[in-house]
């Protein structure tokens, strides 16, 4: 019966030598898992400082907030150089005529300065043998209080195709 006894006792010191092995091999695989773990924790909270995740969010909730303000403030500076922009007198047209028959060419103009609104105004310049005479109208809508002539309109409306 003592063989009974020593095979019964080997049986459980092979089963605790199997157990405590598979322990190990356990712990190999937690250990593993807590170097990543804590490799991954480590590459989240960064250059922060704070150790506490909790934390880490808040700050970064904080980061986020002030960078959306700071766009909000952007998207408003965007907003009004936009209309600025839209306000500018950058549509430029030129039209040339002969004003008197009896001249020989082109050398009258009437140019157009407006903005996407059309408002700006019109100048012409009407060039006769003796003399060159200068006229300024305010365009506003495309209309001025002056009457404009049909080169004057042929200006604002070439100024108009150009955006």
């Amino acid at each position: 019966m003592d063989s009974w006894n020593d095979q019964i006792a080997m049986a459980v010191a092979a089963g605790t030598g199997v157990l405590l092995v598979a322990t190990f091999v356990w712990l190999g695989v937690l250990s593993s898992k807590l170097r990543k773990l804590k490799k991954s924790h480590q590459q989240m909270i960064g250059e922060t400082g704070v150790p506490n995740m909790e934390e880490v969010m808040n700050v970064i909730h904080e980061r986020l907030a002030a960078l959306d303000g700071k766009q909000n403030l952007q998207d408003e500076k965007t907003e009004k150089n936009e209309k600025r922009l839209a306000s500018l007198m950058g549509r430029v047209g030129v039209h040339r005529f002969n004003a008197f028959s009896d001249s020989g060419s082109d050398l009258s103009f009437s140019i157009a300065f407006v903005n996407e609104d059309q408002d700006g105004v019109v100048i012409t310049g009407i060039h006769g043998r003796e003399q060159t005479f200068l006229y300024a109208k305010p365009i506003d809508k495309g209309q001025s209080a002056y009457m404009l002539t049909p080169e004057e309109k042929t200006a604002i409306s070439l100024a108009m195709q150009k955006g």
